[in-house]
């Protein structure tokens, strides 16, 4: 099982927050909509693979200490072992430069109450709203041939950024 990282970028918007999701024009989903992100490089962190890979895929700089863990997923692909992965979902509200496509992902906002959950992958329904909503996962998704979810486990959490402080 090797790691990738995801980052999804969020901006307020004129009818409110909005997301930087993309069509992915190469590799395994091409024609999916994703959030910027891919594999980790030997030796990088997630956090390393995630500021990597939206600059190579949207030309933004990420520092990687503004990014937010929403997510770790495990993806067994039960029919095709040598595409099992571990996910690391990450987002931001800070970074540098514009948006700007490139041969992976042309990039597109969206906003977070209207997500293309039926072009994304089968999973994303079952946990994307929830953790830009403020909630963070540890989930098990088995995918089959079609990519399909064949199967899930799924732990959620209130994230420490949204917890409501105790009254004093």
């Amino acid at each position: 099982m090797f790691d990738v990282s995801v980052v999804y970028l969020l901006r307020s918007g004129p009818a409110g927050d909005q997301v930087l999701l993309g069509e992915k024009l190469t590799g395994l989903g091409i024609g999916k909509i994703v959030g910027p992100g891919g594999k980790a490089e030997p030796g990088e962190s997630p956090r390393e693979t995630a500021v990597r890979e939206v600059w190579e895929e949207v030309g933004l700089r990420v520092d990687p200490a503004a990014l937010i863990s929403l997510a770790r997923i495990e993806y067994p692909f039960h029919d095709r072992p040598h595409l099992s992965q571990r996910s690391h979902a990450f987002a931001t509200r800070e970074w540098t430069g514009d948006p700007v496509g490139t041969a992976e992902l042309a990039p597109r906002w969206w906003p977070v109450g209207e997500l293309p959950l039926e072009r994304m992958w089968s999973d994303a329904t079952l946990w994307l709203p929830r953790v830009l909503a403020g909630e963070h996962l540890e989930a098990r998704f088995g995918i089959g041939l079609e990519d399909e979810v064949l199967s899930s486990t799924m732990e959620w959490t209130v994230r420490a950024d949204r917890e409501t402080p105790a009254p004093s």
